[in-house]
């Protein structure tokens, strides 16, 4: 059975536009996911990148083209500019961290949701309430929230030292049993080949 360390940021537009399609190839393959949130701002300078407001317009430019073609080709609503961007990516990884230990819940479906209330409902996902209203709708305990604090924090330090070792430089990153890397939404379909033997 195939594993895969699925690296996201809860702030990632592309991460979004993942929507919940790791889980379906997941599902079809018998794979197992760990959700491994980490704080994308402290990547880039890490691996060779620059946050969005420090990029070149050039490429600044090419993402506003893009994002608004990827969300059109997936059916998704995408604010390119939304009002909560950026915020602190901490409360919400912190939740996923806590939801992925307690059980019980659709972490594809948390995550998924915290992602769509910044790129699609202009929600502050470093609001208690944002945060709550996700893990609930997703099937957990919005006491997850108050929960876990240190774990959390000390498992997202931990996620990004495991990322940079591992050779993730973006999100939604994706390594199934440690070797094959997939960097962004539009690999899903190679990883899906990879998990059919076909790729």
């Amino acid at each position: 059975m195939a594993h895969i360390d699925y690296y996201f940021s809860t702030l990632s537009p592309f991460t979004y536009l993942a929507g919940t399609r790791l889980e379906e190839i997941a599902g079809r393959h018998g794979a197992t996911i760990t959700y491994k949130p980490i704080d994308i701002m402290a990547l880039f300078p890490r691996t060779g990148g620059l946050p969005p407001g420090e990029r070149h317009p050039s490429r600044n430019a090419y993402r506003a083209q893009d994002l608004p073609r990827q969300a059109k080709k997936a059916g998704m609503k995408l604010n390119l500019k939304p009002a909560h961007f950026p915020t602190n990516a901490a409360p919400s990884s912190y939740a996923v961290i806590a939801a992925q230990n307690a059980g019980g819940g659709h972490l594809g479906a948390l995550v998924h949701g915290i992602l769509h209330a910044v790129w699609a409902e202009d929600l502050d996902i470093a609001e208690d309430d944002v945060v709550k209203g996700c893990l609930e709708r997703a099937g957990f305990d919005p006491g997850l929230a108050d929960s876990g604090l240190l774990t959390g924090a000390e498992t997202y330090a931990a996620n990004l030292e495991e990322a940079v070792a591992a050779g993730v430089f973006g999100a939604p990153f994706y390594i199934v049993d440690g070797e094959q890397k997939f960097w962004g939404q539009d690999r899903l379909d190679d990883l899906d080949m990879h998990l059919s033997g076909t790729l």
